[in-house]
């Protein structure tokens, strides 16, 4: 695909759909030529300057298709124009990413061929389509209640009320097929091709498997020493001491080395200096019509005293009531725990030994259904609370995500080593917490999305056979399947799950050498299983630009000081270290203290010594400052002086 386009700029009878856009199938007629209209209105005039066409589809003999569906597509030089607009940087002739400017088109590396990628041209259409606002207009066509009022976005009102159902960026067959062959079709111990991910899918999911792919070669060190340490040394549980040290360097340095990769990465994709997009309010954010200072716009505005009341008053409360909850659960399963091994001490045979790791397995599940659970009643709360922007609806969903899933899968582990001090308790609960979790995730993310996805397609293509015979109607029958897809809801859930993988690492694989091995043999699984479910499962998501993982970098970083804190404990009830101090309890506690801090510092030391950006890249950086400083000033100079020309005159 060329720029998003396969006919020349005069040519607006026909274009290549980039975007695809639903209505309600009810949606009034006025309602709908007025948005066709502003969508393909002159940019002079308020509108989008957009192509827009809508698809037919036949009728079918069980139900009536949804005659409101529309494709969307962009000429060459509206794709360029919005490119400048969105602040896309490209690599300019020299080597260095630049912001991309209309005027200077010329100047950019690789110009007259695939300039602009698939996901850019979408990303470009959707920024178009989010800034499109109401003029003068005091309700939608059609829609009297449906109010609006000058500069309130027009898809997020329709998006809000229900009118617009969806709109998203479609498939490329080719580029699609050429995409997965690289990446998941054939095994091959190689890297992933990144570059073509992000071409296809854009910076912030490119990023995700950026971070998984490290994430998983940074854990082969500790899963080959985990290997042998578990093969001969096991017998012995006190002999962890050298593997804690170990993890307490190795979750150190590994965040401090994927800020560096992450830099690297952004950078070459044109990320790491783009400036941040002002942000819109939500589409469900709602309140009285105020006046914004900022844009100089009326729009909702919302009391923050209000929302702090929601969050404190309720909010909070509930986190709390849920934080009891996991520990009442976590006692119940202490209880089955403890009538499992009274029956195998009465009478210890194989079916007894089997029922040591029912009372886990069972929980384990228990964990996975109340993480489940409270991610709804979290996204609930979260929207209740009215954030006016999704960058801090986000935040506050992931912390009060956070919070309980680490309770609810960590607390239990945190009892056994600190409260019950029992190792091999321990030892048998990580494994098989950790070993029943990763095939519940197995089993949801990837066979149950799959087998699903299969039946989905051959409901489909059966219907769209029977109802065109052998006529090919390639666009209709892609429309058709991919409205029918998952929508793919982001990359929370990705990066959750490699959150509370890597706190089973980090915290207490010292006392389970191998989690690091099954961590990585997840994380290859992974791998492919997102990415099928990414080609095949979910409808393409728009691209996010990101130049980093975000709030998930925070997090990783305060897991890794826990860990410090944890390892340091579990080195101090040792029974080699217990050894050197038997008459003195508190003199062993300050001096496990006194060396966690240490340890913590050194992190701190070590985090402010690493630069974040390697050297190159901040040259390069602000070679750019430079550059762009210098042309403002000869842009200066060159107005004062057309001035005084004038004034002579």
């Amino acid at each position: 695909m060329q720029l998003g386009l396969s006919v020349s700029d005069s040519d607006v009878s026909s274009f290549t759909p980039l975007v695809v856009l639903e209505l309600a199938d009810d949606t009034k007629a006025e309602a709908i030529t007025w948005l066709l209209n502003r969508i393909r209105d002159k940019q002079q005039n308020g509108g989008a300057e957009l192509l827009v066409n809508q698809l037919l589809f036949p009728a079918q003999d069980d139900q009536k298709p949804n005659p409101n569906v529309f494709v969307v597509g962009s000429t060459l030089q509206r794709l360029l124009n919005g490119a400048e607009d969105v602040g896309l940087f490209k690599e300019f002739q020299d080597g260095t990413m630049r912001g991309f400017t209309y005027a200077n088109r010329e100047s950019f590396k690789d110009f007259n061929e695939g300039f602009l990628s698939d996901a850019e041209c979408q990303y470009i259409i959707k920024h178009e389509l989010d800034t499109l606002r109401a003029k003068n207009e005091e309700h939608v066509p059609g829609y009297p209640k449906l109010k609006l009022y000058p500069g309130k976005s027009v898809v997020r009102r329709l998006q809000s009320k229900g009118v617009l159902i969806q709109y998203f960026p479609l498939h490329n067959k080719e580029d699609l097929k050429r995409l997965s062959f690289s990446w998941y079709k054939k095994f091959k111990l190689s890297l992933q091709p990144l570059d073509d991910i992000r071409h296809y899918f854009g910076e912030g999911l490119a990023l995700y498997f950026g971070f998984l792919e490290y994430f998983t070669f940074a854990l082969v060190p500790m899963a080959l020493i985990g290997i042998p340490y578990y093969l001969f040394d096991w017998e012995d549980y006190d002999k962890y001491v050298l593997f804690a040290v170990f993890n307490l360097v190795w979750s150190t340095v590994f965040l401090e080395v994927w800020k560096r990769c992450s830099a690297t990465l952004a950078y070459g994709w044109g990320t790491l200096s783009r400036k941040k997009a002002f942000e819109e309010p939500r589409a469900g954010f709602h309140g009285a019509l105020g006046f914004n200072p900022v844009t100089g716009r009326e729009e909702p505005v919302y009391p923050s005293s209000k929302r702090q009341l929601r969050i404190y008053l309720v909010s909070v409360p509930f986190v709390l009531l849920c934080l009891y909850l996991s520990f009442y659960v976590m006692m119940v399963y202490f209880d089955m725990e403890f009538w499992a091994i009274n029956i195998y001490n009465e009478n210890p045979d194989i079916a007894t030994s089997i029922l040591l790791f029912v009372p886990s397995i069972i929980y384990a599940v228990v964990i996975e259904i109340m993480n489940l659970l409270y991610r709804f009643a979290a996204e609930f709360l979260t929207d209740w609370e009215n954030h006016r922007l999704e960058s801090s609806f986000q935040n506050h969903l992931v912390l009060k995500v956070l919070v309980f899933n680490f309770v609810n899968c960590f607390a239990s582990l945190f009892y056994i080593a600190f409260v019950m001090q029992d190792m091999v308790l321990l030892r048998q609960s990580l494994a098989t917490l950790l070993i029943t979790s990763q095939i519940l995730n197995q089993v949801m993310e990837a066979f149950l999305p799959y087998w699903l996805q299969r039946r989905r397609n051959k409901k489909v293509h059966k219907r769209m056979r029977r109802l065109m015979g052998d006529k090919e109607l390639p666009l209709l029958g892609q429309v058709q399947l991919e409205t029918e897809m998952n929508t793919y809801l982001g990359t929370f859930d990705d990066y959750l799950e490699q959150f509370l993988l890597f706190g089973y690492v980090s915290l207490f694989s010292c006392v389970y050498p191998l989690a690091a091995v099954l961590v990585v043999l997840n994380n290859i699984t992974e791998v492919y299983s997102d990415a099928f479910k990414m080609c095949h499962v979910f409808k393409r998501p728009f691209s996010e630009p990101a130049m980093n993982i975000g709030v998930w970098q925070l997090a990783f970083e305060t897991m890794s000081i826990i860990a410090v804190v944890t390892n340091c404990a579990l080195i101090g009830l040792s029974p080699q270290v217990k050894a050197y101090f038997p008459e003195s309890d508190t003199q062993l506690i300050l001096i496990v203290v006194a060396i966690e801090h240490v340890l913590l510092a050194f992190k701190f030391i070590l985090a402010f010594v690493i630069p974040d950006v390697p050297k190159h890249i901040q040259v390069n950086l602000a070679k750019l400052e430079f550059d762009s400083l210098e042309a403002l000033k000869k842009r200066e100079y060159k107005t004062k002086k057309e001035a005084g020309s004038e004034d002579q005159t």
